[in-house]
């Protein structure tokens, strides 16, 4: 759900108090459906008890947990970076640095990834801290919404964060693009007098989306996955009903006490005629082929749909490099997608930033540098070797830049070169200074030499040496 409000119309408390509504819907009908998800709360827990006489055995596999951790630390187990071009790199880098360290920015991004994977959007909001220095933190779709206004570009217009005390009484926040207000709702709204400017251009915060319908990561897959726990449950109930099956006993009628000697003492030993009398158990029909196909089935189509790997499947280990791009291929899509969406989230994050008086920095250079926000790559096991041996391959016939990248160890492919270059610079100077130390030990030598050999002292003959030189036949 988007909430639009025409540019020129102003957020009254009726239209405040209509979108916090449709918020409060939002959440009790969608986003608590997906957060129980993740949380191992499924339908099959709440589906009606059955008879005491049967079986109801209640077994949820939370494919939306392994689904989301999964893909998360695909798309960010290794932290992002930037790299800034320009005049101003140095100091732009040390604060984003410092930003991000003071933040512990590395973190807030992977969960916000995460609120991401699981409700298809989140947020991040900026303030200034009592300390003086500019804070981060994000924020879950319970906690807040975004109001654009209705143009082509979807402009942010305000930021409503909302929280519910010890007295389930709500309060909120609402920020434009200039200040801050607090209200509380208690009936209707109740706005406090005090109103801060938070110095940002524009208003301080930022929604996240996982793609432009902004659903999570396994919203499509969601009754697959109810089907799949119905299907293991009804599979746990015929093995107590196998276990317990009905003993038949034909041709004779068998007293209480009997019975229970049977039950107790696993023993059957009757009289008469043996032909006219049946033992066994009653055998249900068994189901188990059926069953597994539909398992292994829904299986399949919850990581085929969802798009995400099942990476314990016993033939990934084993896959060669290209192979498992192939099995990976779904998910660095999803992967592709959401980056380009995160990274627009965070080119407008150090754009505020820059844009607050208190970072120190001006929007302007940062706009007249070149800030890139870069990915360490995707996170998945690496034949080293592999690629090492196709790097190999490739020299003298592409780029040093293009060999490099082949190598999932290097993450920064131009820092790389910058490395190497130092060390075979490094590498020059030791050598040559290596020769200067060699040449100097050797000309010491000659100098001591020729003193004893002419009965001087080793200092009048380097005097010599610098001022008349020496005879030519003797140098």
């Amino acid at each position: 759900m988007l909430f639009r409000l025409p540019s020129e119309e102003e957020l009254t408390d009726n239209k405040l108090n209509e979108f916090i509504a449709k918020h409060n819907a939002e959440c009790a009908f969608r986003f608590k459906h997906l957060k129980d998800a993740y949380e191992t709360d499924y339908q099959i827990f709440h589906q009606k008890p059955k008879p005491d006489y049967k079986p109801d055995n209640r077994i949820a596999v939370n494919f939306a947990k392994y689904m989301v951790d999964t893909f998360n630390g695909y798309f960010i187990g290794n932290p992002i970076k930037i790299s800034v071009d320009g005049d101003a790199a140095d100091n732009i880098k040390k604060y984003v640095e410092l930003l991000d360290q003071y933040n512990d920015q590395d973190d807030n991004n992977a969960e916000l990834s995460k609120i991401c994977c699981i409700y298809g959007k989140g947020y991040e909001m900026y303030y200034v801290d009592e300390l003086g220095n500019i804070g981060i933190t994000y924020l879950t779709p319970f906690d807040a919404f975004m109001i654009y206004d209705d143009s082509v570009l979807c402009r942010e217009q305000y930021f409503v964060r909302l929280y519910i005390d010890s007295n389930d009484v709500l309060h909120g926040s609402v920020s434009d693009a200039e200040k801050i207000r607090w209200f509380t709702q208690k009936g209707k709204l109740i706005w406090e007098e005090e109103e801060k400017i938070h110095g940002f251009d524009g208003v301080p915060a930022t929604e996240y989306v996982e793609n432009k319908e902004r659903t999570c990561i396994f919203e499509p897959v969601m009754s697959m996955i109810d089907a799949y726990n119905k299907a293991i449950s009804e599979k746990s109930n015929d093995v107590d009903y196998f276990a317990d099956a009905y003993m038949k006993i034909l041709g004779t009628m068998l007293g209480n006490d009997e019975v229970k000697h049977i039950r107790d003492n696993r023993i059957i030993n009757f009289d008469g005629d043996a032909n006219q009398l049946i033992v066994d158990f009653l055998n249900k029909p068994d189901g188990d082929t059926t069953q597994e196909h539909l398992i292994d089935r829904l299986e399949k189509l919850i990581f085929q749909i969802g798009m995400v790997a099942n990476i314990s499947d016993e033939n990934v280990g084993t896959s060669s490099g290209i192979a498992m791009k192939y099995k990976l291929q779904g998910m660095s899509n999803l992967a592709k997608t959401k980056e380009r969406k995160f990274t627009s989230g965070m080119n407008r994050r150090y754009k505020l930033i820059f844009s607050n008086p208190v970072s120190g920095m001006t929007l302007m250079t940062l706009i007249l540098s070149s800030l890139v926000l870069v990915s360490a790559g995707v996170n998945i096991p690496s034949n080293v070797l592999e690629e090492s041996q196709i790097a190999g391959n490739l020299d003298g016939i592409v780029s040093q830049e293009t060999q490099l990248g082949v190598l999932s160890v290097v993450d920064n492919v131009q820092g790389e070169i910058d490395r190497i270059q130092q060390e075979e610079n490094q590498k020059a100077e030791y050598m040559v200074l290596g020769r200067n130390e060699n040449s100097i030990l050797e000309m010491i030598t000659i100098i001591k030499e020729y003193a004893e050999r002419n009965g001087e002292e080793p200092v009048d003959v380097f005097n010599k040496i610098l001022g008349e030189g020496v005879n030519g036949n003797e140098e």
